[in-house]
């Protein structure tokens, strides 16, 4: 759902697939890197993150 969102407002992410697709890279296989790159994030931000004020 991040991706879909993303994809539709998300500047960054924009110009991240056209870039991708410009490479040579079809459609799917940029939002496979996509997916990719937000999984590495979320996870960092998991493991990482800022912990929660009790």
């Amino acid at each position: 759902m991040i991706l879909v969102a993303r994809k539709r407002s998300h500047p960054a992410t924009i110009a991240y697939i056209e870039r991708c697709v410009q490479e040579g890279k079809t459609r799917r296989e940029a939002n496979r890197c996509l997916k990719r790159y937000l999984a590495r994030s979320v996870y960092r931000l998991l493991e990482h993150g800022t912990p929660l004020a009790t």
